[in-house]
């Protein structure tokens, strides 16, 4: 592929001189035909090229016209272009008739002035649009050959990030793809073409499409096209064999750019997609920007995601707090190649110390905290019921009083649909530690909150790592019951509404996110086989191995009888406080908790919880067995 051309903003702004005598000179022979006529008004001429020569290229500097990679302007760069020369050409008119006024010449053609506008619009506009059309000539070189080794391509969507990824393989013809069409559902849009490439129907007519333009792949280019759509279009690809691929959803492409290297396989995350909601970027941005924010548990799934939704909204610094080194190391890594302007403090520290969490926070001083640093993985808590209550109950009690004794501006708890009337020890510790977090808010005026929500899909100890697992040495695919059922998120959607609540946080709320429907597993696990290529029943079995200690076959996000609240967004809610527990009696209730963690007596723990959470039944659990743990 052919280079762009080397022409440097030097070479423009020798360019913008010629043609600032050329558009005057211009003017006036539009005005006169440089005639005798002309020569009366000579002295005019001069004094007017003499002043744009000094206040054109000044205003051009000022207005960034030499600070622009020109190969690849835009519709914003047009606008630049507009504003500056307009602003230049009132500077000049203003000083060349107060020189007028003045007597310093005489005689001065008014609609010359207005000319000299349009022809300086016409040149300045001229020259740098011409340079994208060179470069972008240069840069595509030929188009792939319709007869050539080319694979035939449809595009899923005739809009912008449709446009972008025609764009991005018309620039780049040694991927060997070759748009035939696009497909989309809005009716204004059909028989049109985008870079000459048409809209050739709908997205119900995939089927039909694919046969008659003998298509070799299929691109969804929709970011926030809803599961149902990218359901369609897997299913009829894979029943005609055609390989697929798909844009990310539009909350994974937050910060990032849409364009032909986002593309990439579909996924269970795609097929569950939901409608995207609008986002107020305002209140996320006001509770963000500028300030130092502190996220624990920076190394797992949430963590991770927090702090890369976070960076794009400018904090002045971020600390990642998490216990497993690796995990941290490696979320600095990703979150350094994104954000490498952005101040990142990595710390190893553990939750229970409450000497090194003082230590952290008098030191960086945070002004916004997100806890997400928790055991979670249901079984594996049933096993270690000691670990539970000292990581999630102590590590938050602890988090809790440094962030009042430094006077922390807000925190944010990340909670779980299992702390409702918990049937496992992992939920039970969730639901203390959301007591502990909303009587801090109350008792001390704090904006601290609770974000509550289901599973979310890709995190670990998530059944999908764990199907794929199957699938990848051949099955079975276990299932506990067939109807079991819960409520899956994306990662990034769930961290955004996350972000929206801290946003809309006054103190002491339950934040509660809207989930959707609940999902059958089996379904799941069925999506995931015909994913990997392969058949339920006859590539993979499914087998169903008895519900586990613990386990729920449907979750809720409330207690019964609750009431909740609207908020500013669709998708959150807001509970009324359902705690009981006075705050003298919290703090005995926590005492006790780790007491008997450190004693290793199970029993009274399991008694504690039942007795002080509403609805737990976590004595009627059956005994963990390690045989339970896929």
């Amino acid at each position: 592929m052919r280079g762009r051309p080397n022409i440097r903003n030097k070479h423009i702004l020798l360019g913008d001189i010629v043609f600032i005598f050329i558009s005057i000179l211009g003017s006036y022979a539009l005005r006169f035909e440089l005639g005798n006529e002309f020569l009366q008004y000579l002295p005019s001429a001069i004094w007017i090229v003499g002043t744009s020569l000094i206040v054109k290229p000044l205003v051009y500097y000022l207005f960034g016209l030499y600070r622009r990679m020109w190969m690849y302007a835009s519709v914003q760069e047009l606008k630049l272009i507009i504003v500056s020369v307009t602003t230049a050409s009132i500077i000049v008119s203003s000083i060349v008739i107060s020189l007028l006024s003045f007597g310093v010449f005489e005689g001065l053609p008014r609609s010359v002035l207005v000319l000299d506008w349009i022809l300086s619009l016409v040149f300045v506009g001229g020259i740098r649009f011409s340079l994208r059309i060179i470069g972008d000539s240069l840069a595509t070189g030929s188009a792939p050959s319709k007869t050539g080794d080319s694979r035939r391509l449809i595009i899923v969507g005739a809009g912008d990030a449709g446009a972008l990824v025609v764009r991005e393989i018309q620039k780049n013809p040694q991927m060997k793809l070759l748009p035939v069409g696009f497909l989309d559902d809005n009716p204004g849009k059909q028989n049109q073409q985008i870079y000459g490439i048409p809209v050739v129907g709908t997205i119900s007519e995939l089927s039909n499409t694919l046969d008659k333009f003998s298509v070799d792949e299929v691109i969804i280019a929709i970011p926030s096209a809803p599961g149902r759509v990218v359901r369609l279009v897997t299913d009829i690809c894979r029943l005609k064999n055609i390989p697929f691929r798909t844009m990310p959803g539009i909350y994974e492409l937050l910060g990032g750019s849409v364009n032909v290297n986002r593309l990439r396989e579909v996924d269970i995350t795609d097929l569950l997609r939901r409608q995207p909601t609008y986002m107020n970027e305002e209140i996320i941005g006001s509770s963000i920007s500028g300030k130092v924010v502190l996220v624990t548990g920076a190394g797992g799934s949430i963590g991770k995601e927090l702090c890369r939704q976070i960076s794009r909204w400018g904090p002045s610094e971020l600390i990642m707090v998490g216990h497993g080194e690796n995990s941290i190391f490696e979320s600095l890594l990703d979150m350094k190649e994104s954000f490498s302007g952005l101040s990142i403090i990595p710390i190893i520290a553990d939750m229970r110390d409450k000497n090194r969490l003082r230590q952290i926070i008098s030191k960086h001083n945070p002004q916004v905290v997100f806890h997400a640093a928790a055991h979670k993985h249901v079984p594996m808590m049933e096993l270690n019921i000691e670990e539970a209550v000292t990581n999630n109950i102590l590590g938050t009690r602890n988090l809790v009083e440094i962030c009042v004794e430094y006077d922390i501006e807000k925190l944010v708890m990340i909670s779980t649909d299992k702390a409702i009337r918990p049937k496992n020890v992992m939920g039970a510790t969730k639901r203390m530690a959301e007591m502990i977090v909303l009587n801090a808010a109350q008792k001390y005026n704090k904006e601290f909150c609770v974000v509550r929500f289901g599973n979310v899909l890709g995190s670990r100890g998530s059944v999908v790592p764990l199907f794929k697992r199957q699938i990848a040495r051949g099955g079975p695919i276990t299932i506990t019951h067939p109807d079991m059922k819960r409520y899956f998120m994306t990662i990034p959607e769930a961290v955004y509404l996350v972000l929206q609540s801290a946003g809309m946080a006054s103190g002491g709320e339950t934040f509660v996110l809207n989930m959707g429907d609940q999902v059958r597993i089996v379904d799941l696990a069925e999506d995931l086989i015909r994913l990997s290529g392969l058949e339920p029943g006859r590539d993979i079995e499914i087998v169903f191995t008895g519900s586990r200690p613990g386990e729920k076959l449907q979750e809720d996000l409330w207690d019964e009888g609750l009431t909740f609240l609207r908020t500013n967004h669709p998708d959150i809610y807001h509970l009324s406080n359902s705690e009981d527990i006075d705050a003298d009696e919290l703090n005995q209730v926590v005492e006790d908790l780790i007491i008997l963690a450190s004693k290793g007596k199970i029993s009274e723990i399991i008694n504690i919880f039942d007795q002080k959470i509403p609805g737990a039944q976590v004595r009627k659990t059956p005994p963990a067995d390690l045989n339970t743990i896929n």
